[in-house]
């Protein structure tokens, strides 16, 4: 992977970036994805924020090789620190877990002003982020599934609600992804045929427990799991 040719992950996220957009790009590593971006003609400016120093100097290395510094600002700094309210209008955050991602959107809740797009691809726990959005009204309005050497990846697009409407989703949407269940392409029917697996054996090992009364909210939430997961499949 360089800056003229992505991972298919990161390719699928830069697909969604806003046209001549500033945008943001939070733990960006090695700034592929804005370089990318920028020679591609996809965004005018962007922003690569790191927290961690090493990456942050390589990211500013890349910058510097590719010649985009007129266009490509590199940050160091936790999460959204590294971005003003109003500042950007489009933000991507990729190759974490859902879990970190929404503690990351939460913490810097008063950067989002201004933001129409968020393009968030999770490694795990995407529930988490959908979710987020449900409490937080922003709308998915798209999300895409997909599978790169043997890994399954999930690519939510989500945009601030202007409205008083509430958002909502169903149980089986916020677990599996509006979208994505109405699509059932092969990688979204290979990950949670794998769930599956993993969770009935999870529920037999529950089923064996000594002292089953402690587990069983547990078993409970993973039995509904189970159900909604067997209904979209079928």
């Amino acid at each position: 992977m360089n800056i003229d040719k992505l991972s298919i992950r990161l390719e699928t996220v830069s697909k969604y970036i806003i046209k001549d957009s500033i945008f943001a790009d939070i733990g960006s590593d090695h700034a592929y994805l804005p370089c990318y971006a920028i020679n591609k003609g996809l965004a005018k400016a962007a922003i690569a924020g790191e927290i961690v120093d090493g990456p942050y100097q390589t990211a500013l290395q890349q910058v510097k090789e590719a010649k985009l510094e007129n266009k490509i600002s590199v940050r160091k700094g936790d999460g959204l620190e590294v971005i003003e309210a109003n500042e950007v209008d489009c933000i991507t955050i990729a190759g974490m877990g859902g879990g970190l991602i929404t503690s990351i959107l939460e913490k810097g809740a008063e950067r989002l002003e201004g933001v129409q797009r968020l393009i968030l691809q999770p490694n795990i726990g995407a529930h988490h982020i959908r979710n987020w959005c449900v409490q937080n009204n922003w709308e998915l309005i798209n999300e895409e599934i997909i599978e790169e050497d043997e890994k399954i990846y999930e690519i939510l697009v989500a945009s601030k609600i202007q409205t008083n409407e509430s958002y909502k989703l169903t149980d089986a949407s916020l677990l599996l992804g509006p979208f994505l269940m109405k699509e059932k392409n092969e990688a979204f029917k290979k990950k949670w045929t794998e769930e599956l697996k993993q969770w009935k054996n999870i529920l037999e090992k529950m089923n064996e427990a000594e002292d089953p009364d402690k587990i069983s909210e547990r078993k409970e939430q993973l039995k509904k799991n189970i159900m909604l997961v067997k209904e979209v499949l079928k």
